[in-house]
């Protein structure tokens, strides 16, 4: 699938700051899933720095915007193609072990009733594929999607706990359960091309990844119930979604800071 991404997110201030400093994990992963023919980054104002690719295969830049400025524009554009891997990670190169996603996050942390949940599903780690499949399942049937009922800041538990969410709370969920019986999980950041009579999700999604021993990492998307297909453009992963955040800054100043999002993901015509 050939797709067009458009995605800007602009910062407004009620008092101008004096600088701004922002990493970005905007880059599209390179795997053989996804193919990218054009990806362009601009912050408004702002110094690029240096851009490296972490242990997780990421690669994260950094830019630094000097002010006094009153608002900063994040802006992307870019094509990409994409094809249907079955959720399956192939091909991407990364350097950390994957027993480190074991470990909880402060997003991830279980309680009395995850482990319960986790503790439910039936399968073992003989046949790890199968189990993975089945927990995203319960997910998907114990957290009904709906916006607006959760925030940024929403735990795993807590969306278990309402029985209501968005991606970003299957996601942890998944990942928190997986961990669980012992299945290495991510939280992964990225775009989701939706058709308009598809259900309705914000292009900015997330879904869980999950190693499964002799086929590597593969995506599973709770809220979707499905995995990762053409549709897919994959950005970045970390431990939750704060490790995995797309934009992530510190601004110096006193005023308050009003955020404004906006994604586009269009298929091109052949």
């Amino acid at each position: 699938m050939k797709l067009k991404i458009s995605h800007e997110t602009v910062y407004r201030y009620d008092q101008p700051i004096r600088n701004l400093v922002q990493s970005l994990r905007l880059t599209p992963s390179v795997f053989e899933g996804q193919k990218t023919h054009e990806w362009k980054i601009e912050v408004s104002g702002g110094i690029r720095g240096p851009g490296f690719r972490d242990g997780a295969g990421d690669w994260i830049e950094g830019w630094t915007v000097r002010g006094p400025v009153d608002h900063v524009t994040v802006r992307i554009d870019g094509r990409i193609d994409t094809r249907d891997m079955a959720g399956v990670l192939r091909g991407h190169r990364e350097m950390i072990h994957p027993l480190a996603y074991l470990r909880d996050s402060p997003k991830t942390l279980p309680d009395a009733a995850l482990r319960d949940l986790a503790a439910s599903i039936k399968g073992s780690t003989a046949d790890a594929l199968d189990l993975a499949h089945h927990l995203s399942a319960a997910v998907s049937g114990r957290i009904a999607f709906r916006p607006g009922v959760t925030g940024t800041g929403t735990t795993a538990a807590e969306a278990l706990a309402l029985g209501e969410g968005v991606c970003q709370d299957h996601s942890h969920a998944l990942t928190a359960i997986a961990r669980l019986r012992d299945l290495p999980a991510r939280y992964v950041s990225g775009y989701l091309h939706s058709t308009i009579d598809g259900l309705a999700h914000d292009a900015a999604h997330a879904w869980a990844e999950i190693h499964v021993e002799g086929l590597g990492w593969i995506g599973f998307d709770a809220a979707n119930s499905c995995c990762p297909d053409e549709r897919y453009v994959r950005l970045g992963s970390g431990l939750d979604a704060a490790d995995a955040a797309p934009i992530r800054g510190v601004a110096h100043g006193t005023g308050a800071e009003e955020l404004d999002v906006s994604v586009r993901v269009e298929e091109m015509t052949q």
